[in-house]
């Protein structure tokens, strides 16, 4: 190749490569910077296509998707000078890109890290003024609210990032404490047990004993209806023997022999010694006659 072939061809190549270098693209789920020297000339750039100086500008991309920040668990003291393991975790995103440019030299990681640092803080202000109840359960969304408000402030004007949300995962107590907490509530637990099984027998006893008393009570009404319709039974059967008796002696009389010739001889195997001229055979005898 001739050397008018080979300049043309370094022009040609050198042409493509600063037309490369002079075309960036931004896509929607980025943001972006155009910096000149490292001085910031152009921020917030829009998704699209955009051109920019070779080798004299550079182009800083962020990504604009809402992030996760997990922090590891840190400890905190309550109102009360309780000690607690709060593990938490925040969603955030860039808001200023210029801002989270010079604050963090466009580095993820030590975004996060600043914002970490704003969060504890944060989280230490806002239980140092509550109780453990108020932070474990009775004002833990207002505490969250107030915490996103307060890390917005300060971490849209020093990192440039908007907290979207803050959450707790965990509220633990210390190691060292734990165990004792536990015992106490076993034996409050405890405590609490006895006198509902204090108050379970004590029920018992009333409800048996009431029980019983009904069970008598129905006996003895049992018992005197039973009492009752057997004397009117005896009274009417008494009074239905008399009548037959007032009508018909002689078949009464005769009525009530073969009754009871009945029931004893019912039995072959029973033995009866008595006078056959008593008055218990009359009727027999006098068959014969």
């Amino acid at each position: 190749m001739s050397t008018r072939g080979f300049v043309l061809v370094f022009v040609v190549l050198a042409a493509a490569v600063l037309g490369i270098n002079s075309v960036f693209i931004v896509t929607e789920m980025e943001r972006a910077v155009l910096l000149e020297f490292g001085k910031v000339v152009r921020n917030d750039i829009t998704p699209g296509l955009h051109f920019k100086l070779p080798l004299i500008n550079e182009v800083r991309k962020f990504d604009s998707r809402v992030l996760t920040l997990d922090a590891p668990p840190e400890r905190y003291l309550t109102l009360e000078k309780k000690a607690l393991i709060v593990d938490s975790f925040a969603k955030y995103r860039v808001s200023d890109v210029e801002t989270y440019y010079t604050s963090t030299s466009g580095d993820e990681r030590r975004a996060k890290e600043l914002l970490k640092q704003r969060i504890n803080e944060g989280l230490r202000n806002e239980i140092s003024n509550r109780t453990l109840h108020e932070v474990v359960s009775g004002e833990r969304d207002e505490l969250m609210a107030e915490l996103r408000k307060n890390l917005n402030e300060v971490a849209g004007r020093e990192l440039g990032v908007f907290v979207v949300d803050v959450r707790v995962k965990r509220i633990d107590l210390p190691p060292e404490v734990s165990q004792s907490v536990y015992d106490r509530m076993n034996t409050e637990r405890d405590i609490e047990a006895r006198e509902h099984r204090a108050k379970g027998q004590e029920l018992a006893v009333g409800i048996r004993a009431d029980a019983d008393r009904q069970k008598e009570v129905i006996l003895a009404e049992a018992y005197r209806d039973a009492e009752k319709l057997r004397g009117d039974g005896d009274a009417e059967s008494t009074a239905t023997y008399a009548s037959a008796f007032k009508k018909d002696r002689e078949f009464y009389k005769f009525y009530r022999s073969m009754s009871a010739y009945q029931r004893t001889f019912s039995s072959k195997n029973d033995i009866l010694l008595v006078n056959p001229n008593s008055d218990f055979f009359r009727y027999l005898n006098k068959s014969k006659n």
